[in-house]
């Protein structure tokens, strides 16, 4: 059950109101965790200019769903396992492919330099290795690569642990056991 109050797409006011039926123009309805972010209009925004921002990142969509996938593993956050296998999917990842992220492994090697990197920040909380740096710049990842796994990771932690707090109902198919 939710801790905080999910807010009523039909019924919010001001920007919550313009920003739910947003979502449900985009998406055909309004998912679980975007009613309970509307709580705090803020943190709505936050989510949705992140979420549009990191879409114009150097990394395809399908990176993107590994390293969501493979946090939401570590972070044991079954709504973002739902969600990403649901948004993997309409990326183009097959199961296998979700499987392997959410086990930090990938068969395209930028992809699994990317989610192997994305763990390791999220375990060690950013510090990690110039090993770990050196092995993603040979996988291929630049600059902007290696600061957009830091970011969608980071994201991804946010999401994870906002559900955590809320408990936020899972409202898309289950992720299949790992």
């Amino acid at each position: 059950m939710p801790r905080l109050k999910s807010v009523d797409p039909a019924r919010a006011e001001g920007p919550a109101r313009e920003m739910l039926d947003a979502i449900q123009r985009k998406m055909g309805r309004v998912p679980a965790i975007f009613k309970g972010m509307a709580a705090s209009p803020a943190v709505l925004q936050f989510y949705l200019q992140s979420s549009e921002a990191l879409s114009k990142s150097s990394l395809p969509a399908t990176i993107r769903e590994q390293i969501a996938l493979a946090v939401a593993q570590d972070s044991q956050c079954d709504y973002c396992l739902a969600a990403h296998t649901a948004l993997g999917r309409m990326a183009g990842l097959s199961d296998d492919d979700m499987l392997a992220a959410r086990h930090g492994k990938a068969k395209d090697p930028k992809a699994a330099a990317a989610v192997v990197l994305a763990r390791k920040v999220a375990q060690a909380r950013g510090d990690v290795t110039d090993a770990d740096v050196a092995h993603a710049r040979k996988a291929g990842l630049d600059d902007a690569g290696l600061a957009e796994v830091v970011a969608v990771t980071c994201f991804n932690l946010f999401t994870n642990y906002f559900n955590h707090l809320n408990g936020t109902e899972v409202d898309f198919p289950a992720a299949p056991k790992a």
